[in-house]
């Protein structure tokens, strides 16, 4: 069933079109992701499906009943209003139809045989409806999306006015999720999650019952959830079923079948223009009549042919040159017995910390856990309550702050580059034009710029100088998908030492040699990219929950015959772990067949639904199995 259909859409700001005649369908219960540059206009798409934009032209379809719910919107609350009551603003009918039920309840204690039957029947409907819209899993619910979305007791007392834009974003995400909406459209949801909070929703959104449309650039997102990508490039939308890996090899194919076809047809057209010639010069020198029929003929049948534009193989991304200096001493950042607090929570505790040169580290932890406290005390811009740290000898460091700002930002993207260069004006301007700050960009004011545009030009500052170590902190947060390819690429051909902060897991693993995690006040590291730490730090809880059947069990209460039959626990265990890497290797073969059908959607139906009732089996045994 279609459940949502736009027909060549047209949107326009002033002059300026935006959407040309944008198409595309999404099915019931589709997982989508919406992709495309930055200002190409997948926000601007999302608010004319919400009705906040106006359109000039085209038709949108929408299920008839199907409710929709926007991440991006940000609504006021009264001042007095607290997270928990947001949050609770998702039950509203719910909690309506829970105190009519009471009203009732209080009304049959006090009446009379002649309306009993009525009042019977008016509270089976009101319990009948306060069932289907899941009232007695209310409490359930909630507390599932708090945890996973780490909103602790604590916090959802704080008023909500007082909250910060990305603590905020993070409550309305919650608060939707609880609204439950057939349609779900998430502007960028992982942006200010940590990691353990976006694979929490990412098997969220996995399981979740309705249509699912995210606009996002994190690209190991879209893997792991989305079953379809529609890209928005030149006003238009094309369709890729697969998720992003697909997309992109699949994209690259196309492009190069559009462009074979392109260089056969200007084949074709310069070879019958060269025969219209031909026939016309036979025709001159023989005054024959039927050479310029045939000729006209000819260029009658060259006017019907639809041209091909020539596809754009390769887009304008940054361009960066890296200067590197000298290498460093052997050591790039030492931390020894390190020790930091903020009033009574512990951010660092006797912390050990070793980065030599020339490794490509990534920091990670959940926020709050004082990564970018560590990048401070790094900077010298805080100092710690006891131990040290300090960057190695001769490092010559660049610095990438997470919101970019600079001294002067009345100045203008020029004056700002050549505030410290000594370099002519139109050396400096080719040198930005690398940076993709073209002609009467560079005349723009600092405080115009978007976050992505600040850290382009940030990020040529630094390079212009010579420098021998980078650091890092959320450098792809405001970056769209081909500009973090493209820094990627850069980052692999720096041959200093790269110290980062990342909560994009596709640029941890394109770039890290070794994580770090910060746990609990210590750093723990783990010789690889991402999916290693993430294998690696799973085996560790597996072992920590796994039994040692070596050592005798004491007071331990009586078993229920079954489980009692099955032998010891560590039998128990054991038994799981098979039937853990038996669903794994069903899914692997699963989304093998999605890529192989990927066509044929009949079959990519049947496939999706094998996939959604084998995923729920293996969350029930890893439940099990680590005693959930």
């Amino acid at each position: 069933m279609i459940e949502l259909s736009i027909d060549k859409l047209k949107k326009y700001y002033g002059a300026a079109m935006v959407l040309d005649e944008l198409s595309f369908n999404i099915q019931t219960g589709e997982r989508v992701g919406i992709i495309g540059e930055n200002g190409c206009g997948k926000s601007t798409l999302c608010k004319i499906l919400m009705g906040i934009e106006p359109y000039e032209q085209g038709e949108i379809a929408i299920r008839k009943g199907a409710t929709l719910g926007y991440l991006e919107q940000m609504p006021v609350y009264e001042e007095t209003a607290t997270v928990i009551d947001v949050l609770n603003l998702a039950f509203e009918e719910i909690d309506s139809i829970y105190k009519q039920m009471q009203i009732l309840e209080d009304k049959l204690s006090e009446a009379d045989t002649d309306h009993m039957e009525g009042l019977l029947d008016k509270y089976s409907k009101l319990q009948e409806s306060y069932e289907t819209l899941g009232g007695y899993e209310k409490e359930e619910k909630l507390s599932k999306v708090m945890e996973g979305l780490k909103i602790s007791e604590k916090f959802s007392h704080k008023l909500f006015s007082a909250l910060s834009g990305g603590e905020k974003t993070t409550v309305i995400l919650a608060k939707i999720l609880l609204e439950n909406p057939n349609i779900l459209l998430l502007d960028e949801p992982s942006n200010h999650l940590d990691l353990d909070s976006m694979e929490w929703l990412e098997n969220y959104l996995n399981n979740y019952k309705g249509t699912v449309l995210i606009i996002s650039h994190d690209r190991y997102f879209l893997d792991n959830v989305v079953t379809k990508i529609i890209e928005i490039e030149d006003m238009k939308a094309e369709t890729y079923l697969g998720n992003y890996s697909y997309f992109y090899d699949e994209k690259q194919r196309r492009l190069e079948l559009q462009y074979e076809a392109f260089l056969n047809q200007q084949k074709k057209i310069k070879s019958m223009e060269k025969t219209i010639s031909q026939l016309r010069d036979w025709g001159n020198r023989g005054d024959n009549e039927k050479f310029f029929k045939r000729a006209a003929s000819m260029e009658k049948a060259l006017d019907k042919i639809e041209r091909m534009d020539k596809p754009i193989m390769e887009r304008e991304a940054i361009k960066i040159n890296l200067q590197t200096a000298e290498r460093s001493g052997k050591d790039a950042i030492v931390a020894k017995g390190l020790c930091k607090r903020f009033e009574d929570k512990i951010l660092l505790r006797n912390a050990e910390l070793l980065v030599r040169s020339k490794e490509r580290v990534a920091l990670i932890g959940n926020n709050g856990c004082g990564k970018s406290t560590f990048i401070k005390m790094l900077l010298g811009q805080l100092e710690p309550d006891s131990g040290k740290v300090v960057l190695g000898s001769s490092v010559k460091l660049g610095y990438l702050p997470q919101n970019v700002q600079f001294k002067n930002e009345d100045s203008t993207v020029l004056e700002n580059f050549m505030e410290d260069i000594i370099i002519t004006q139109g050396k400096a301007r080719a040198y930005l034009a690398k940076y993709l700050f073209y002609g009467e960009d560079v005349f723009k004011k600092v405080s115009s710029l978007s976050g992505g545009e600040k850290s382009r030009l940030r990020l040529a500052v630094i390079m212009f100088h010579e420098i021998n170590m980078l650091i890092l902190d959320e450098p792809t947060n405001h970056l769209d998908i081909t500009s973090r390819r493209e820094l990627e690429e850069i980052l692999k051909e720096f041959t200093g030492t790269i110290f980062f902060i990342s909560h994009d897991r596709y640029f941890i693993n394109a770039v890290a040699e070794r994580i770090i995690e910060l746990a609990e006040g210590r750093f723990t590291s783990y010789d690889g990219n991402y999916d290693y730490y993430k294998q690696k730090s799973m085996e560790k809880k597996r072992g920590e929950n796994k039994v040692d059947v070596k050592k005798p069990i004491k007071n331990v209460k009586k078993q229920s015959e079954n489980e009692a039959n099955s032998g010891n626990e560590g039998r128990v265990q054991e038994k799981l772990e098979q039937q853990i890497e038996k669903v794994e290797r069903e899914l692997k073969i699963i989304e093998g067949e999605l890529n192989r059908f990927q066509y044929d959607y009949e079959k990519l139906n049947e496939l999706s639904k094998k996939k959604e009732v084998a995923e729920k089996e293996l969350e029930e045994l890893m439940k099990k199995y680590f005693g959930e």
